[in-house]
């Protein structure tokens, strides 16, 4: 492996490192380092890698970007909703809520529209806040082992860090299904719905970086993206075949999604899915079978709303729907049963989809804030 230059200290929850290159120009990495938290992604994480990343695409030495995790398990298991719970228990008018998702979203829309290449290295279990980050980088690799989901609603949120403009640019029914259901979904299976570019087995990651620092990166940006894709490309023709995707197998009934009249019997439809021994259609639909019912709502009335926004349109109309999550009692709820109390028996609010109050719904897509006030106006 390169010699790496340390940039920050080794036990810090993101790790910053320089290598250089052949040719004198550098490959920057960022690496999420809370392993025993899958690398969570917390305030402090967030606050850290956002002034790096700018501090870095204004050095012309810099030719691009690694954003890995820590460990074999996962890059980044989600958001730290721990820290959220606590600050919903502990009734403090949101403000910390507020503060969080904001600063998530930028760092998100930062990483979407980042000038230099930004390669993340997608190993092990992505989820969530996780799948945020990786969304917007412009080189995304899946190894064997990447498990990624979008599971909010087992705690009573919603798919949000971007959800409403990437779940609708799916094949059709796709999105739905996955924010409806939580579905894992493998490497296969995240370059068919576009959250990824290219496939790599995980031991090859020690030669996917001898040879990042052997190109001859240039100050062009442009012919640098070009660089790295064909590197990527290369690599990828000698990696086995990658596991075979769950998705491509029920893509003709997902097709009929759309066609049904309400969410309810959209629903139905999915709970009612046969495949030859599929558990990984099984779990999904118990999955939506016991998740929260206004989740189910908030995840068709988001892809309704998505269409046709811009992405930062999307990540403010989340915002509001975020700010609304930490009021409305159903994300504190689901977190307790996961991950506070580990019961596993949330005390939803509504038992179907059928039952949710068109009030409960006004309140999340109700705007909070004026366009020109909304915290993210500037963004």
């Amino acid at each position: 492996m390169a010699k790496l230059q340390l940039l920050n200290q080794a036990d810090a929850p993101v790790i910053f490192e320089l290598a250089n290159c052949d040719n004198g120009m550098q490959v920057a990495f960022a690496t999420l380092n809370v392993p025993k938290a899958l690398n969570a992604l917390n305030l402090d994480m967030i606050r850290l890698l956002a002034p790096q990343l700018e501090t870095w695409s204004k050095d012309e030495n810099i030719a691009m970007v690694v954003l890995k995790g820590e460990g074999e398990k996962a890059f980044c298991a989600g958001g730290d909703v721990v820290s959220l719970y606590k600050a919903m228990a502990a009734s403090d008018g949101n403000d910390y809520l507020q503060t969080f998702f904001a600063e998530e979203y930028r760092l998100d829309y930062q990483i979407h529209t980042y000038e230099k290449p930004i390669l993340l290295w997608g190993n092990g279990i992505i989820m969530g806040g996780g799948l945020g980050l990786m969304a917007g980088a412009s080189h995304r690799v899946v190894t064997e082992s990447a498990r990624i989901a979008m599971p909010e609603i087992t705690i009573g949120l919603y798919p949000d860090v971007g959800g409403s403009y990437f779940l609708n640019k799916m094949p059709a029914g796709v999105g739905l299904f996955l924010g409806l259901t939580g579905a894992s979904i493998n490497a296969s299976d995240a370059q068919y719905v576009g959250l990824a570019d290219h496939y790599v087995e995980a031991d090859k990651y020690g030669e996917l970086v001898a040879e990042l620092l052997g190109i001859e990166w240039q100050k062009a940006t442009q012919i640098n993206h070009e660089k790295l894709t064909q590197a990527l490309l290369e690599l990828a023709k000698h990696s086995s075949q990658p596991p075979k995707s769950e998705l491509k197998g029920i893509q003709d009934q997902l097709n009929e999604l759309s066609s049904l009249d309400t969410l309810q019997a959209q629903v139905d439809y999915i709970l009612a899915l046969q495949s030859d021994d599929n558990k990984w259609l099984s779990k999904a639909q118990k999955s939506l079978q016991h998740g929260s019912a206004l989740s189910a709502v908030l995840v068709s009335e988001q892809l309704k709303a998505g269409q046709g926004k811009s992405l930062k349109e999307c990540f403010m109309f989340e915002l509001g729907m975020s700010v609304q999550a930490g009021l409305s009692g159903e994300f504190q709820e689901g977190v307790r049963a996961l991950l506070i109390d580990k019961d596993g028996t949330p005390k939803w609010q509504f038992n179907s989809v059928s039952d949710v109050s068109e009030e409960a719904v006004a309140a999340f897509l109700t705007p909070k804030w004026a366009v020109d006030t909304h915290p993210l106006a500037d963004m």
